[in-house]
């Protein structure tokens, strides 16, 4: 399947994303020398910081993108809020950040009482996981501009988060203190978190028609059931390694653009690769749908995280406590890689070496 096969062009994703942020940096003089100055200039990082005085305050935006039509097929909305909350705390954390507050706005084509009820009980239950408040947030109502699947409520939903930088660091992390020699663990994922539907969308669609979401994926659950599977916040796994007053170099949290693409963009160093041998396998239902579509596997990490959440890069002497610091968080870790000298994101594979070139 190629890039146009999939609905998805991620090059065209790249470049569009770096001509908004140039945009925004010719705002930042406007609050240079007052509150909410833009004390790092972080491109090409998760989240940004900004100053209030001594405190520093970084701030990340998102959304969930089209796994929306999967709660109004299979008229499940609970689960959304791990996926609201996942695409911006863990962006946040990638830079340091812990995560405080979240404010979030839902636009419909019209109300419903129930619906909004599910959506804000899982977002209620994923900050309760995360130990973040809902600070804000607005219902807009907006009509036919608001499309989606099937009769009832249809909508988009977004958020903007903040957090403080943690109180163990002097500044964010971003990369810059990564070495030749460090390791590499990766988080394992429960599935394609918020990432990653427009292609899965195409592939339910020409395998079993328009009511692909009732389809059996085994038998016990449906394929829409299954592709709801809410994302695993990450930012509590992070928190417990600088907690424990652990060095983290760099940290990557691996969304749209797959895992290649997301980590390079904390290899900022000259001279700086990575070789990842070690990461987690794709779970059974991207195998499945990789099958499915006829996916090239260079595309299937390409375009998702194939098991694969979050890369955390820090020294080999740190390798050990902070397996044990994240089991103890209940997460599930391993030591996917690390860092050499080179360029590149460089994947092996049980099947196939996949050397990414940016």
């Amino acid at each position: 399947m190629t890039h146009q096969q999939s609905g998805l062009d991620i090059d065209l994703g790249n470049q569009c994303s770096k001509n908004a942020y140039n945009w925004s940096k010719r705002t930042f003089e406007n609050r240079k020398g007052k509150a909410g100055n833009l004390a790092l200039d972080i491109e090409g990082g998760f989240a940004n910081m900004l100053q209030f005085g001594k405190t520093r305050i970084g701030i990340a935006s998102d959304g969930i993108g089209t796994k929306i039509e999967l709660a109004e097929r299979s008229k499940i909305y609970h689960t959304l809020g791990y996926d609201l909350l996942a695409m911006v705390v863990d962006d946040l954390v990638a830079g340091g950040f812990e995560p405080t507050n979240i404010s979030n706005i839902i636009d419909v084509n019209l109300l419903d009482y129930n619906t909004i009820d599910g959506l804000m009980k899982g977002l209620h239950d994923a900050c309760n996981f995360a130990g973040v408040a809902i600070s804000g947030g607005e219902i807009a109502e907006l009509g036919n501009r608001i499309g989606g699947y099937g009769d009832g409520m249809h909508f988009n939903w977004c958020s903007t988060a903040i957090g403080v930088l943690h109180e163990s660091l002097e500044k964010p992390i971003d990369g810059s203190d990564i070495e030749v020699g460090n390791v590499v663990i990766s988080l394992q994922s429960r599935g394609f978190r918020s990432n990653g539907f427009s292609l899965i969308r195409r592939i339910m669609q020409q395998t079993y028609g328009d009511l692909w979401h009732i389809q059996s994926y085994d038998d016990e659950t449906t394929w829409g059931e299954k592709l709801l599977t809410p994302s695993l916040v990450f930012s509590p796994a992070i928190l417990s390694l600088l907690n424990a007053g652990l060095q983290v170099n760099g940290i990557a949290h691996i969304t749209g653009g797959g895992i290649a693409d997301n980590f390079q963009r904390v290899l900022k160093k000259v001279g700086v690769a990575a070789k990842l041998d070690n990461l987690f396998p794709p779970h059974l239902v991207m195998q499945k749908l990789q099958k499915l579509g006829n996916v090239e596997l260079e595309k299937a990490y390409l375009y998702w995280n194939m098991g694969n959440g979050m890369l955390i890069v820090l020294p080999q002497t740190s390798a050990d406590e902070a397996l044990s610091l994240l089991k103890d968080a209940n997460y599930k870790a391993r030591i996917a890689g690390k860092v050499v000298e080179g360029q590149f994101v460089h994947i092996t594979t049980d099947s196939v070496d996949l050397k990414e070139t940016y």
